[in-house]
C-alpha cells in the first residue's frame, strides 16, 4: 500500500513475522554435508574415512567436538582398517581412490560382498568410472553391487546420465566388454543421451509445440529457458536444440517443474527403448548367460576365411540353470515402501505377483500417456498395460494368503533345474553377420560354473535352416524335421534336395496359414499323400500341402523313405 504522498505503507504484523522467521532461521543447526552426516549417524569408529582432507571435527564423549588434524598415513591407516574388518564402512571420494583397491580380495580378511553407494558423481564421468572400479577387481571373492544414489529432483538424472553414456562408450563396468562386471548399474533408458532419447527429445519438441503436453507450455518454456524452437512465422526449426543443452537449461527450471517435463521425456524414452526391446534391436552389447552347467552337442563348421584360416562355427550346447526367487522378505519390503502396490494372483494359474506403479508409456503423435504396471514374481517381472491388466484374469488378493502362495512358489523354482538346448554362432562372425538373422541382434556369452565359456549370437530354431542357405551349407535335410517346420511356420522358406528338389514354405489360403510342398511331381501325389499329405486345387493347379498338426512327423516320414 502506499500513502497519499505515494509513501509505502508497511504492515507491522507482517514485519515482526519476518523478524520472527529470520530469528527462527538463524537459530536452526547449520546443515550437515554427506561425509560429515555419514560419520555422526555411523560413529567415527565403525567408519573409515579416505577423503584427502587434513583436518576434521570429530565428536568426544562428552558431547563436545575437537579438531582432529590428519595425514597421508591416517588414511592409509583407515584403508587397512577397511580391508581388515576392523570397519565395516568406507567412505572415500576422488582424492581418497586414487592408486587404491577396496574391493574383497582374497588376500584380506574381509571378504564381505562390497555395496559400493555412489552418491554425488559430479560432471566428470571418467572420475565416476574410476571410483567404481576401486571396488571391482580381479581375485576377488564376491563382485560387487553398484548403487546409484538419487534424490526425488529428477534433474539429477543430467549426471548420471552422463556416466551411464560414458559407461557405454569406455567399456568400463556396464554390459558387455561393456561388460567387466557392473551387474547391469544401468538402464539403456537411463543413458539421456543415446539415440533413443534423442528421437524421443524431438517427439516432445514437436508434442510442445503443438500443445499437447501438460507439463508447459510453448510460451513459457522458451521464457524460462531461452531456447527457441520456431521461427518468426511460427515454424519449427530445422536445426532444434541439442540434447545436452536441453538438459542443462531444464536444470535451472524449479524442480516441480523439472518432474513434470522428465516425466513426459522418460515416458517417449521408455516408449522407444521397450519397442527396440520388444522388436530384438536393442544394442545392450554383450549378455551373459550363467549357466550352472553346459555341454558342447555339435559343432558345426560353417566357414572357413581364406586368407587367415578363421573359421566360423555353429555351436550347439545343452545348458541347466537354476531359478534364483525373489526371497519373500525382500517383496514385502517393496510391498510396503510403495505406495501402489497391490497383492495380485492369477485366476487361472494361481500364480501370485506384486503390482506397482510403472512409468507411464506415451503416446508419440498426440502426447497421451498410456498407464502401464510392473508385475514381479518369485523368477521375473513384466510390464502390462493398464487396459492389459483389466482384461487380464489378475485380480487382488489378502497379504496372509499372497504369503503362502509366494513361498510355495519360491520353493518350486528354486528345486526346478531348466533344461534347454541353444544354438549358438561364434568364431569369426564377421563374414557371416549378413546371414544371421537380422530381427535378434544380442550378443552373448554363455558361462558355465566350471569355467567354460562361449561367445557369439544365439541362433533359434527357425533360423539355422536359412543361415545354412545363405552360406551355401548343404544341411539342411539332415536338420530335425521339426526345425524344418519352425523355419517354414516363420515366413522362412526351405529348400530341400531330396527325395526331389522342392521347397517347404508357408502359405496363405482363405486367411488360415498352412505348410505348402512346392515342387512336387505330379506322379508323386499319390505317393505323398500316403505319407500324410493332401492336395487342393486352386486356379486350376494342383497344390500339396503337409498338415498343421503333425507336419514335424509327415515331413520326417517323406525324408526318411527317401534315404
Amino acid at each position: 500500500m502506499a500513502d497519499e504522498a505515494g509513501n509505502p505503507v508497511y504492515n507491522p504484523e507482517a514485519e515482526a513475522a519476518r523478524v520472527q522467521l529470520i530469528e527462527h532461521l538463524c537459530a536452526l543447526p547449520p546443515i550437515t554435508s554427506a561425509l560429515d552426516g555419514l560419520l555422526e549417524q555411523f560413529g567415527h569408529d565403525t567408519v573409515a574415512e579416505v577423503t584427502g582432507r587434513t583436518k576434521r571435527l570429530v565428536s568426544t564423549g562428552d558431547g563436545r567436538q575437537k579438531v582432529e588434524t590428519r595425514s597421508t598415513r591416517t588414511s592409509q591407516a583407515e584403508a587397512a582398517a577397511f580391508m581388515q574388518g576392523r570397519k565395516r564402512i568406507l567412505i572415500f571420494s576422488d582424492a581418497g581412490g586414487t592408486g587404491r583397491s577396496y574391493h574383497a580380495s582374497r588376500d584380506v580378511p574381509n571378504q564381505e560382498q562390497r555395496v559400493h553407494l555412489l552418491l554425488e558423481p559430479g560432471w566428470r564421468a571418467d572420475r565416476a568410472i574410476q571410483g567404481l572400479g576401486r571396488t571391482h577387481r580381479t581375485h576377488q571373492a564376491s563382485t560387487p553391487l553398484f548403487r546409484p544414489v538419487t534424490t526425488d529432483c529428477k534433474g539429477e538424472l543430467r549426471f548420471t546420465s552422463t556416466i551411464a553414456r560414458r559407461l557405454d562408450s569406455l567399456g568400463a563396468l556396464t554390459r558387455g566388454q561393456r561388460q567387466t562386471g557392473g551387474q547391469n548399474l544401468f538402464d539403456p533408458a537411463d543413458n539421456l543421451e543415446s539415440e533413443y532419447a534423442c528421437a524421443a527429445l524431438v517427439s516432445w519438441f514437436h508434442l510442445l509445440v503443438g500443445g499437447k503436453l501438460t507439463s508447459v507450455s510453448h510460451s513459457e518454456f522458451e521464457r524460462r529457458t531461452g531456447l527457441e524452437l520456431c521461427d518468426k512465422d511460427g515454424v519449427m526449426k530445422d536445426e532444434l536444440p541439442p540434447i545436452q543443452r536441453w538438459l542443462n537449461r531444464i536444470l535451472a527450471l524449479p524442480i516441480a517443474l523439472q518432474n513434470k517435463i522428465f516425466d513426459e521425456f522418460l515416458s517417449l524414452v521408455e516408449t522407444r527403448v521397450s519397442a527396440a526391446r520388444d522388436a530384438g534391436r536393442l544394442d545392450v552389447g554383450v549378455e551373459t548367460i550363467l549357466v550352472d552347467t553346459a555341454t558342447l552337442v555339435d559343432d558345426t563348421l560353417l566357414r572357413t576365411d581364406p586368407v587367415s584360416g578363421a573359421t566360423s562355427h555353429l555351436l550347439t550346447i545343452e545348458i541347466a540353470h537354476r531359478r534364483t526367487p525373489v526371497t519373500l522378505d525382500r517383496i514385502l519390503h517393496i510391498a510396503d515402501s510403495d505406495a501402489t502396490a497391490e497383492f495380485l494372483v492369477n485366476a487361472k494359474s494361481g500364480m501370485v505377483a506384486l503390482q506397482t506403479r510403472a512409468r507411464a508409456l506415451m503416446e508419440e503423435n498426440e502426447g497421451t500417456p498410456i498407464p502401464r504396471f510392473e508385475l514381479m514374481r518369485p523368477t521375473r517381472r513384466e510390464y502390462m498395460r493398464e487396459q492389459e491388466l483389466f482384461e487380464s484374469a489378475w485380480t487382488p488378493i489378502d497379504r496372509e494368503a499372497f504369503r503362502g502362495k509366494w513361498l510355495e512358489e519360491a520353493e518350486l523354482a528354486a528345486n526346478k533345474v531348466d533344461t534347454e538346448t541353444i544354438r549358438l554362432a561364434t568364431g569369426l562372425l564377421l563374414p557371416i553377420w549378413s546371414a544371421l538373422p537380422s530381427d535378434h541382434l544380442v550378443v552373448n556369452r554363455i558361462a558355465d560354473k566350471a569355467g567354460n565359456s562361449w561367445l557369439g549370437r544365439l541362433v533359434f530354431d527357425e533360423h539355422v535352416v536359412q543361415l545354412f542357405t545363405k552360406l551355401g551349407i548343404d544341411r539342411a535335410e539332415n536338420l530335425p524335421a521339426a526345425d524344418i517346420v519352425k523355419s517354414a511356420s516363420s515366413g522362412r522358406s526351405v529348400d530341400l534336395t531330396r527325395p526331389f528338389p522342392m521347397t517347404i514354405k508357408r502359405s496363405l489360403v482363405n486367411g488360415s496359414p498352412r505348410i505348402e510342398l512346392v515342387g512336387a511331381p505330379s506322379q508323386q501325389l499319390a505317393w505323398l499323400k500316403s505319407l500324410g499329405c493332401f492336395t487342393e486345387v486352386i486356379q486350376y493347379r494342383t497344390r500339396v500341402f503337409i498338415p498343421v498338426d503333425g507336419a514335424a512327423e509327415t515331413l520326417n516320414r517323406i525324408l526318411d523313405f527317401s534315404q
